[in-house]
């Protein structure tokens, strides 16, 4: 095929990621007007607007500005962060069935969060938040460090993958522990091990949105070695790139999207896993466009189900984290038994 006629195809190519980009920008808007809106007491959206524009002290205002609107940011940068990390941390352990999960962030989030009540008496939200990141950086360095014992060059897909399983177990065993000793550690752990975007100040999303926004930036950085990576280590190798320092920086990405989403809200099962396949569907293998393609699907499908939290049991609502997971089940299922699942 001729430069001539190659040129046309890229070109067309590249408007159909960019327009699919900005379809998925619109479902974030769509999910963003619908969250701020939609729940025990609904707001029109003319209200909302003027809460959001010329707030007047009213009933609606106060929902609006003091309880949707932080709700929906936070949900907005947790969506992006964790599927941006699904989106790395599939690529760099070529596995289809990993979550940012499998460095150890939830566990090591969870146990730092509830040592922290039993051995410093922590009892607000910002100081668990601040813990929780500290358990979830320390818990993925520590996966990390153990990957590349007696391994060449940097830790590998496998390595990290059982490494993490490892200290993800251990974690586990002595967060339940401390748990079933202190009630107060107990109601904690339960009602952040079940995930949510609910009754979270905006000083929670300012918390932590350096660190995603870091996270963001480094993954993007990550894209073109992730791209070298997928065609072989050998051949990536052969094209110049620094295997162990892309590795690096991908789990470095992923440790500091998924602790501090993880940290914030909680464990948001299922969106670092299945965000990057529907994502995959419509960018293809190339992490110039899947990362930022996850990003917007993982913030649409965090609203989405929190807004569906919101209605299925009014008065009350459920969890989004219990949302997802009710999502995300049937979703795991198909995708097991696809015959031909999406190449990473």
């Amino acid at each position: 095929m001729t430069a001539t006629a190659v040129a046309p195809r890229l070109r067309g190519i590249q408007h159909r990621r960019f327009t699919v980009l900005m379809i998925l920008l619109a479902a974030v808007l769509a999910g963003v007007v619908l969250s701020v809106t939609i729940g025990a007491k609904p707001v029109p959206l003319a209200d909302a607007w003027h809460a959001l524009t010329a707030p007047t002290g009213s009933e609606n205002d106060i929902v609006i500005r003091s309880l949707r609107l932080p709700r929906t940011a936070l949900g907005v940068v947790a969506g992006l962060a964790l599927g941006v990390a699904g989106a790395l941390m599939q690529g760099h352990t070529r596995n289809p069935l990993a979550d940012p999960g499998l460095l150890g962030v939830t566990q090591g989030a969870a146990f730092a969060m509830v040592a922290s009540i039993i051995l410093l008496g922590a009892s607000s939200l910002l100081g668990h938040i601040w813990f929780g990141l500290a358990g979830a950086l320390l818990a993925s360095a520590g996966v990390f460090a153990l990957g590349m014992v007696g391994g060449r060059g940097g830790p590998t897909p496998v390595t990290l993958a059982l490494a993490g399983t490892a200290v993800s177990a251990f974690l586990y065993a002595l967060t339940s522990a401390i748990v079933l000793l202190d009630e107060q550690a107990m109601d904690v752990f339960r009602f952040w091990q079940a995930g949510s975007i609910a009754a979270r100040g905006s000083e929670v999303v300012w918390q932590v949105l350096p660190f995603i926004v870091a996270g963001l930036v480094l993954a993007m950085v990550n894209a073109p070695g992730l791209n070298a990576l997928s065609l072989g280590e050998d051949v990536a190798r052969g094209l110049g790139q620094n295997i162990p320092l892309t590795r690096a920086v991908g789990v470095t990405a992923v440790t500091l999207l998924s602790g501090a989403s993880v940290a914030a809200c909680g464990a948001l099962a299922f969106v670092g896993l299945i965000v990057p396949h529907l994502a995959r569907s419509l960018s293809g293998t190339d992490h110039r466009w899947l990362l930022p393609y996850s990003g917007l699907v993982g913030a649409a499908l965090l609203l989405l189900a929190d807004v569906i939290g919101r209605v299925v049991a009014p008065p009350g609502e459920l969890e989004v984290g219990v949302v997802l997971a009710l999502l995300g089940a049937p979703f795991f299922v198909v995708l097991v038994r696809r015959r031909k699942p999406v190449r990473l």
